[in-house]
C-alpha cells in the first residue's frame, strides 16, 4: 500500500503590486534558507500588476522568522505583503485531494460580469469549488476557464453540464464543461462534421444551382425537416434531382467551396500537438475530397456521387453516409488511432450528427439546431471554428506556438 504523507501545518504567503523583473527569484531565494516543501504555486500578471501565491509546509517553529525576512523582502521591492499560517487538518487535506476535478470553459465576444456570476453561483450550487480562474484567450473571443474540484457524493459533472447549459442560453455565452485530470492533456482524435461546420455551405444546394434544380432540391430539404423524410430518403430524392450534371460542375463547385473561419487553425493546431483530425459527411467525396487531402485530414468518409459517360446518373454509390453510419465512422476513427472513445471530440450542426455527438466523449454542437444544442455536451455559437479549442484546454499561447512550429 502506497502511503500518502499530508502536510500539518502550511503558510499561505500572497505578494502583489506593481510587477518587475526578478520577484519571483526574490521569493525563493528568501525562502530557502529554511527547511519548506513548495506545494503549490500561482502567478499572475495582469496590466503590469502582479499576483503571486505560494503554499508552503513548514515546522511551525520557523514561522516569525519566514515572516520576518518575507516581510523585508516586500519592503525592498515595495510590494504587499499577506501571509496566513495554520494548522491543517490531515483528514480534511486528504479530503480535498480525493475530490473529483472537472474544467469549466465560459466563451463570449463580449463576456459580462452577470454571465459570469450566473455561472459560478451554478458551480457552488453543484457543490464544487473554484480552485483557479484564468483567461485562455482574449481573441477573436474570450475564454474564461474555471478549474474546479467536486466534494464527494455531490453533483456531477454531467448534472453540473446541463445546469450550466441552462445559463449559457440564458445569458447568450457558450459553456463547456470536461473531466479534469491528465487525460484532458493526452491524445485525442477530433471528428467534424462537414457542410456548415467545417465549410459555410452546403455542396448539395451548390450542386442543385449548377443543375438549375435549387428550388425542388430545397423542398425535399424542408421535408425532410418535417420530419416527412429520414436522411436517407431525403439524400436519394436530392441526388436524382442532380441527373444529366456535368462531370465538370463537380470541380467548379470544389473551388466555390469557402472554409468556415478558424477552420485552418483549428486543424494545424491540433495536428501539431499531436491530435488527428477525421471528417465524416453526409455530402459527396467527388467534391470535398481535394480540399480534404489539402487540409491533411486524417481519416475521412461522406457519400461518393455516380458519374456515367461524363454525368452525374443521379445515384450515389456504396452505402449511404447518414445518422447512425456518423457514430460508426467515429468508432472507427478512434479504433484506428487506438485513442478512447471518451477522448474523442465530435463538432457538428444537424440531426444527422447527434448519433456521433452523444457517442464522443465531448460532443459540439456547432452553430447548431436547438435540438442538437441541447444533445450535446456543450455548444458554440461564434463563427470562428477554432474556438473549439478552448473547449478542450487548448489556450490562445498555444495556438500562436502551434503556428510557429
Amino acid at each position: 500500500m502506497v502511503s500518502h504523507t499530508v502536510p500539518k501545518f502550511t503558510g499561505l504567503i500572497l505578494i502583489s503590486g506593481e510587477d518587475s523583473p526578478g520577484v519571483s527569484a526574490a521569493l525563493f531565494d528568501a525562502l530557502s534558507p529554511f527547511s519548506i516543501t513548495l506545494i503549490d504555486l500561482e502567478q499572475v500578471v495582469i496590466r503590469g500588476r502582479l499576483i503571486l501565491t505560494a503554499l508552503i509546509s513548514l515546522d511551525p517553529a520557523h514561522c516569525d522568522a519566514i515572516e520576518e525576512d518575507l516581510d523585508q523582502l516586500a519592503k525592498k521591492l515595495g510590494l504587499d505583503l499577506a501571509i496566513d499560517f495554520q494548522d491543517s487538518p490531515s483528514d480534511a487535506a486528504l479530503e480535498l485531494s480525493e475530490r473529483d476535478k472537472a474544467h469549466v470553459v465560459a466563451l463570449s465576444t463580449q463576456l459580462k460580469p452577470r454571465a459570469l456570476a450566473k455561472a459560478t453561483a451554478e458551480i457552488t450550487r453543484s457543490g464544487a469549488n473554484i480552485d483557479r480562474i484564468h483567461r485562455t484567450a482574449t481573441y477573436p473571443l474570450t475564454a474564461i476557464e474555471f478549474e474546479i474540484s467536486f466534494a464527494p457524493k455531490s453533483t456531477s459533472v454531467a448534472q453540473l453540464r446541463r445546469n450550466l447549459a441552462e445559463v449559457s442560453l440564458a445569458e447568450n455565452i457558450d459553456i463547456a464543461v470536461e473531466a479534469g485530470g491528465l487525460r484532458r492533456k493526452s491524445k485525442r482524435i477530433v471528428m467534424l462534421d462537414m457542410d456548415s461546420t467545417l465549410i459555410q455551405q452546403e455542396v448539395i444546394d451548390l450542386l442543385a444551382r449548377k443543375a438549375g434544380v435549387e428550388a425542388s432540391v430545397a423542398a425535399i430539404t424542408e421535408s425532410a425537416m418535417r420530419g416527412e423524410l429520414d436522411f436517407s430518403q431525403s439524400l436519394i430524392a436530392r441526388v436524382a434531382q442532380l441527373k444529366g450534371l456535368s462531370e465538370a460542375a463537380i470541380q467548379e463547385v470544389a473551388a466555390e467551396i469557402v472554409l468556415t473561419p478558424g477552420a485552418r487553425t483549428l486543424i494545424r493546431t491540433l495536428h501539431r500537438l499531436g491530435h488527428k483530425v477525421g471528417v465524416v459527411s453526409g455530402g459527396f467525396l467527388n467534391v470535398i475530397e481535394p480540399l480534404l487531402k489539402e487540409l491533411e485530414i486524417d481519416f475521412y468518409r461522406a457519400n461518393t456521387l455516380e458519374i456515367q459517360g461524363g454525368e452525374l446518373t443521379g445515384l450515389t454509390t456504396g452505402a449511404i453516409i447518414d445518422r447512425a453510419a456518423k457514430a460508426i465512422a467515429l468508432k472507427e476513427f478512434a479504433a484506428q488511432e487506438g485513442v478512447p472513445l471518451d477522448q474523442s471530440v465530435a463538432i457538428g450542426d444537424g440531426a444527422n450528427d447527434l448519433d456521433m455527438i452523444e457517442a464522443a466523449g465531448l460532443g459540439i454542437a456547432f452553430n447548431a439546431k436547438p435540438a442538437v444544442q441541447a444533445a450535446a455536451d456543450s455548444a458554440v455559437n461564434s463563427p470562428y471554428l477554432d474556438s473549439v479549442l478552448y473547449l478542450i484546454g487548448i489556450s490562445r499561447d498555444e495556438i500562436e506556438k502551434a503556428d510557429l512550429e
